[in-house]
C-alpha cells in the first residue's frame, strides 16, 4: 500500500476526534438550532436560586438535633429593667455568732470543730474554772444561802415565844428585816453566776453547798425567720425547715486545748446562712429607678451565678428590694442596695457527725433585673429568636417543614429577652422559632449558596418545580 494512503488512514481517526470535542464544547451555540423546543422547555422548567433567600427548609430531624422550640407569638404585658451586678452577702448580727468565755479558765474538752453542725444548746467548749471572782460568787453565795436559813430558823423559834410576850416584838422584826437582806444578796449572787455562764441547775448546786469547778459552754439560740428564738437542741436525724434553720455550722476556732482564756474571749465563731442578703452594687444615676423599685414594691428578678437548680427544689420566693444604702463608695462610685434572701439547706451525716450544705453561699456573684417600666400588649421573644444580619433583625415562621425569615424592627432587647415594634411585619397567632435563630439564619444561607431553593422541590422524572 502506497505511503500516502496509509496516512490518509492514520489521520482519519484523529479528525473524528478533533471535530467531536469541538462539537461537545460549542454545544451551547449550535445545539438550540438542532432542537430548539426541548431546550426552552428545560429552562422553563428550572428555578434561578435567589440572591435573597427567604425560606428554609428543615427536616424533623434537623429540628430535634437543633433542639428548636416553637410557640406562638402572643401579645403581653412586659417590664423594662435594668442589669445591676451585685453579690450575697451574709446579715450583719444574724448570720455570725461569736461565742466568748464568760469566766476565766482553761479549755478542757472541745466538742465541735470547723465545718461540722451544731444545735442550739449543744455543747461547744468544757472550761475549768480559774476566775477568783467566780469562786468568791460561789462562796458569798453558799454563805448569804446559810445566813438566812439560820434566821429562819430562829424566827421560827422565836415567833411563838413573841406572841406570848417573852421576846420582845423588836427582836422578830430584826430578824424579818435580816432575812429581806440576805434574800437581796442570794438574788444578787444568783444573777452574777447565771452571767458568768452556770445554769440555774448548777446556781442550785453552788447554794446546797456543790461548788462547780468547770462550766459547759453550749450554742446559743437561734433566731428563726418569723423572728421568734428556736434555743432547744434537736436530735441529728431530725430535719424540718425549721430544725434546719436552727443550725449552726462552726466557721472557725480560735482556741486550743489546754489554753487559758480570759472572760470575754472569743472561743468560736458560728454561722447560720439560712437568711443571707443579696447585695446589689448601683451607680447614683440609677437611684431613681431602684427608689420607685422599693417604695412600689415591685419584683426583682435574680440570676444567681454558678447555680444548679435541677439539684435542688423550686425556689419560688419573691425578691424585693428591703432598703437602700445612702452612702457612696468613695473608689467604685457606687452604692448599695438590700435583697433578702432565704439561703436551701441539705444536711447530711458522715463518720457520725452532721454536715451542711447551703444552696447559695456568701460571696457568690448575682446579677439584678430591676423593673422600670411596665410595657402593655408587646411582642416579647427570647433573644435566641432574633438574629442579626448587619442592620436587619430577623425572625422565624414554622410552615410544616419550612421555616420564613421575617424581617423585624427591634425596640428594646437585653440579654434575656427582645421586644419587638408593632409595625405588622410579625401578627399575634404566628407560631416562632424560640431559639437558635443564629443556627436557621446559616443553614438558610448554606442551601442558598447551594444553589437549590428550599421553596421548590424535584419531582420524579428529575425536573423543578416552585412549591405549592
Amino acid at each position: 500500500m502506497p505511503i500516502p494512503s496509509l496516512i490518509r488512514y492514520a489521520l482519519a481517526p484523529l479528525v473524528m476526534l478533533v471535530v467531536a470535542a469541538i462539537a461537545y464544547f460549542t454545544q451551547e451555540r449550535w445545539l438550540p438550532l438542532v432542537n430548539p423546543g426541548n431546550v426552552a422547555e428545560e429552562e422553563s422548567e428550572v428555578v434561578a436560586p435567589v440572591d435573597d433567600p427567604k425560606v428554609l427548609k428543615l427536616s424533623p430531624q434537623a429540628r430535634k438535633n437543633l433542639g428548636l422550640v416553637v410557640k406562638p407569638a402572643r401579645p403581653q404585658t412586659y417590664w423594662r429593667t435594668i442589669q445591676i451586678p451585685g453579690i450575697l452577702a451574709n446579715r450583719p448580727g444574724e448570720t455570725d455568732r461569736g461565742v466568748t468565755a464568760p469566766a476565766v479558765g482553761v479549755v478542757t474538752e472541745i466538742h465541735a470543730y470547723p465545718g461540722q453542725t451544731v444545735r442550739p444548746g449543744e455543747s461547744l467548749f468544757r472550761l475549768r474554772l480559774s476566775s477568783e471572782y467566780l469562786q468568791s460568787a460561789q462562796k458569798e453565795l453558799f454563805t448569804a444561802t446559810k445566813e438566812r436559813q439560820i434566821v429562819r430558823e430562829q424566827l421560827d423559834r422565836l415567833r411563838p415565844l413573841a406572841t406570848s410576850g417573852a421576846v420582845p416584838g423588836a427582836r422578830i422584826i430584826e430578824l424579818e428585816s435580816q432575812e429581806l437582806r440576805q434574800e437581796a444578796l442570794i438574788q444578787s449572787y444568783r444573777q452574777d453566776l447565771l452571767i458568768c455562764g452556770l445554769t440555774p441547775q448548777q446556781v442550785d448546786e453552788v447554794a446546797a453547798g456543790e461548788f462547780i469547778r468547770e462550766i459547759n459552754i453550749a450554742a446559743p439560740p437561734v433566731r428563726s425567720a418569723s423572728g421568734s428564738i428556736t434555743g432547744s437542741a434537736v436530735e441529728p436525724g431530725e430535719a424540718s425547715d425549721e430544725q434546719d434553720q436552727a443550725a449552726y455550722e462552726v466557721q472557725q476556732l480560735q482556741v486550743s486545748l489546754g489554753q487559758q482564756v480570759q472572760a470575754g474571749d472569743l472561743l468560736a465563731t458560728l454561722s447560720n446562712h439560712r437568711r443571707l442578703y443579696i447585695q446589689g452594687h448601683a451607680f447614683k444615676r440609677e437611684a431613681p429607678y431602684l427608689e420607685d423599685a422599693a417604695q412600689n414594691r415591685w419584683k426583682v428578678t435574680v440570676e444567681f451565678a454558678e447555680d444548679s437548680p435541677e439539684h435542688w427544689p423550686d425556689l419560688s420566693q419573691e425578691f424585693e428590694i428591703e432598703y437602700l444604702s445612702n452612702a457612696v463608695d468613695a473608689e467604685s462610685r457606687t452604692f448599695d442596695f438590700y435583697i433578702p434572701l432565704t439561703n436551701q439547706p441539705r444536711l447530711y451525716e458522715k463518720n457520725g457527725e452532721t454536715f451542711v450544705v447551703w444552696r447559695f453561699r456568701p460571696g457568690q456573684r448575682v446579677r439584678l433585673h430591676v423593673p422600670v417600666e411596665e410595657l402593655h400588649d408587646v411582642l416579647v421573644l427570647p433573644s435566641a429568636a432574633v438574629v442579626r444580619d448587619g442592620p436587619d433583625a430577623y425572625v422565624f415562621q414554622q410552615n410544616g417543614d419550612l421555616f420564613n425569615r421575617i424581617p423585624v424592627q427591634v425596640l428594646q432587647e437585653d440579654r434575656l429577652n427582645v421586644i419587638l415594634a408593632d409595625d405588622g411585619s410579625v401578627t399575634p397567632g404566628l407560631y416562632l422559632a424560640q431559639n437558635g435563630a443564629a443556627s436557621l439564619n446559616r443553614v438558610l444561607k448554606a442551601q442558598a449558596a447551594s444553589g437549590v431553593r428550599a421553596d421548590v422541590h424535584v419531582h420524579a422524572d428529575g425536573t423543578v418545580h416552585a412549591a405549592h
